[in-house]
């Protein structure tokens, strides 16, 4: 929303520590943006940037009620909603409720409500550790591993152009940080092997 489409005296949704919550907007603050009530506890809140905004909601009934009843309300739409499994339905009037109506984020949010992770790639560090427990317990170069890893798909090479490298000081840092705790053990100079 942008700031010019915000109107005072109006109710919007918008988002307060992760929750979307019905604020009127009361008057613009002294230092930007703007003071509103919340409908759903009666404490006044300031909303510094139109990005918090997410829908305008229609004004009649949660204006009209008290703060209980609007409590009562949220409370009401916030299990249906739950009950429903659709995280991403928004809370709007019950006369303005479409059952096809879902909160959409911005685009310059991180992440999606309700979408899948696709899985964590593995490490190099970890793939180094993987490979090293199939083997024989023969030491490895740090080059042999970051080939053997490549070749088995357990890791994808980005943007570095030493990988190798990168390794043998990832497995040093762990080996000085962990010490006796440490995955991986020095076996002669530049192979590594596992502990134990």
């Amino acid at each position: 929303m942008k700031n010019s489409e915000v109107q005072i005296g109006a109710t919007y949704l918008v988002k307060v520590a992760d929750n979307l919550v019905p604020v009127k907007l009361v008057r613009e603050h002294p230092s930007g943006g703007w003071e509103g009530t919340s409908a759903k506890t009666g404490k006044t809140i300031r909303i510094k940037s139109a990005q918090r905004l997410r829908k305008r909601l229609a004004d009649a009934s949660w204006s009209t009620s008290t703060p209980e009843e609007n409590r009562r309300r949220h409370a009401d739409q916030s299990k249906a909603i739950r009950e429903s499994g659709d995280g991403n339905a928004c809370l709007t009037e019950p006369a303005a409720q479409d059952a096809t109506d879902a909160f959409q984020r911005d685009t310059d949010e991180r992440g999606t409500t309700g979408a899948k992770r696709e899985a964590k790639p593995m490490s190099l560090l970890d793939a180094a550790a993987h490979l090293l427990s199939l083997g024989t317990g023969d030491p490895m170069r740090c080059k042999d591993i970051v080939d053997l890893a490549v070749a088995r798909g357990l890791w994808t090479p980005r943007d570095g152009k030493t990988p190798a490298n990168t390794l043998y000081a990832a497995i040093s840092r762990e080996i000085k940080t962990k010490g006796d705790a440490s995955r991986f053990a020095k076996a002669e100079r530049g192979k590594f092997t596992l502990k134990g």
